[in-house]
């Protein structure tokens, strides 16, 4: 499905470039993705547009600040896993993610329907969020969002 994904973010700049649903299962089947992966992928965006509509209809009045504290359910912090909710707290540090988009993204990594979410598939959530809502991060953000763990070199702190 995260691949499904990927494809689609660097293929079409916007969601509404995408052509409609039938033509595009035929473009992916033709690219040589498999039936089950586009069907999962293509229901997750179908979804995560609802959830965009839900949020953002239930909470027209969030800001991109906020004061609270987000406080992590188990079932939360078993599916994101530690360095998931830290890199989305920098994520929400770094203004790049707004309190509404942080539980888009939560809402969707659980419905990935993974025991655990790894650092690279929540990338993958953060950036089809952002981009399912027009938004793309600054060039900084965009290297960090797709910084390979295994290639990355270790971070100074001054």
């Amino acid at each position: 499905m995260f691949d499904v994904l990927v494809y689609l973010y660097e293929t079409y700049y916007r969601p509404d470039a995408c052509p409609d649903s039938e033509a595009l299962v035929k473009k992916l089947s033709a690219v040589g993705f498999e039936e089950e992966e586009i069907s999962k992928a293509l229901g997750w965006l179908t979804d995560l547009a609802e959830t965009n509509n839900e949020f953002s209809s239930r909470h027209p009045q969030q800001t991109a600040f906020s004061f609270g504290f987000r406080i992590y359910v188990d079932r939360e912090l078993d599916v994101l896993g530690t360095a998931a909710v830290g890199f989305i707290q920098f994520l929400e540090s770094a203004k790049v993610l707004n309190p509404l988009q942080r539980e888009i993204v939560i809402e969707r990594a659980l419905a990935a329907s993974e025991s655990q979410i790894s650092l690279d598939k929540l990338k993958v959530i953060v950036l089809m969020v952002l981009w399912s809502q027009g938004k793309e991060p600054d060039g900084l953000m965009f290297d960090e969002l797709f910084l390979d763990d295994d290639d990355a070199e270790p971070r100074l702190l001054h």
